[in-house]
């Protein structure tokens, strides 16, 4: 099994991901996660402006709740814009960067390749269906941990994640679009 490599503190066991179809449930969503939990902000859906707006309301927020905050881009455009982290396929993550670096991994070359990078923690998915990829494979709790046994920095679980299936999985750290919003954020 790998040795992890201690995860920057404050160590979030929640990570929260922003997407399009969660956006007007956000605001509730930070304020109830548990203090020092996650943010990662994608937005992809919005022109560059808007996104920049939406990020810096989103990100006080956060903020206001002890959230590390991370953006889905460059490094520049993260410490541009105040972001304490940087999320993405660990091709477009600097191998050096005073920024958080969160790899996406979905198997065991882009494991492998987050390894390389020395990124600060992976998330990999999809552990159970999603709604984000109707009909698409889910790794499953074992190749989930055969594949997690391999990275060399802490695993976030990603894909289908709710509090209920974080606990049947048995995993510390999980992230979801939709598992840490409630359906009367709406």
């Amino acid at each position: 099994m790998a040795t992890h490599q201690t995860f920057p503190s404050p160590d979030p066991r929640f990570w929260l991901l922003s997407d399009a179809r969660n956006d007007a449930s956000l605001e509730a969503a930070l304020s109830r996660l548990p203090k020092g939990s996650g943010f990662i902000f994608r937005h992809y859906h919005l022109a560059s402006g808007e996104r920049r707006t939406r990020f810096e309301a989103l990100a006080a927020i956060g903020r206001a709740y002890g959230h590390i905050i991370v953006l889905s881009g460059s490094a520049s455009r993260a410490h541009a814009w105040g972001a304490d982290g940087i999320y993405g396929a660990p091709a477009k993550l600097p191998e050096k960067s005073d920024l958080l670096r969160l790899a996406t991994a979905h198997d065991e070359g882009e494991i492998r390749a987050a390894n390389r990078i020395g990124a600060d923690a992976v998330l990999l998915s999809p552990v159970f269906p999603t709604r984000s990829h109707p009909g698409g494979a889910a790794l499953g709790p074992d190749r989930f941990r055969q594949l997690a046994a391999i990275a060399e920095m802490p695993v976030i679980a990603l894909g289908g994640m709710t509090q209920e299936r974080a606990i049947q999985l048995g995993w510390p750290r999980w992230a979801a679009i939709d598992g840490l919003v409630s359906p009367t954020d709406s």
